[in-house]
């Protein structure tokens, strides 16, 4: 069975080149454009993991990881932003919310396809 990725992200070209990257790799991919369509994806969808962008308009990247984790506390959520950790506390929140990781953008593919692979294939790593 292939693993399931959900990629939630307001920008439209950020899901697609992220899917593609991922779908390569045999990834089944969805993406979605808002964090209201991420929880309502997620109980359609069942992913495996979740890649959350944390800035987005209406219901942020932090609100939707903590309506998620109400909703199922297992499930596998990687935070992505813009910002450095040290611009601000999200990196905190992530954590108190349950995020499993947190990535930069830009994305580096690198970076990305290690983080989410290590993750997809469930070996033991330290929460964020």
């Amino acid at each position: 069975m292939p693993y399931k990725l959900l990629i939630v992200d307001d920008e439209a070209d950020v899901c697609e080149f992220a899917a593609n990257f991922f779908r390569k790799r045999k990834i089944e991919v969805s993406t979605v454009l808002s964090g209201e369509e991420a929880l309502q994806a997620v109980d359609k969808e069942k992913p495996h993991l979740i890649l959350l962008d944390i800035k987005m308009s209406g219901i942020d990247g932090l609100e939707t990881l903590r309506r998620l984790k109400e909703k199922d506390q297992s499930v596998k959520v990687i935070m992505v932003t813009g910002r450095k950790p040290e611009d601000d506390d999200s990196l905190q929140k992530c954590r108190q919310l349950g995020a499993v990781d947190y990535i930069h953008k830009p994305l580096e593919l690198d970076e990305l396809e290690r983080v989410v692979m290590s993750e997809l294939q469930g070996e033991k790593r330290k929460t964020v």
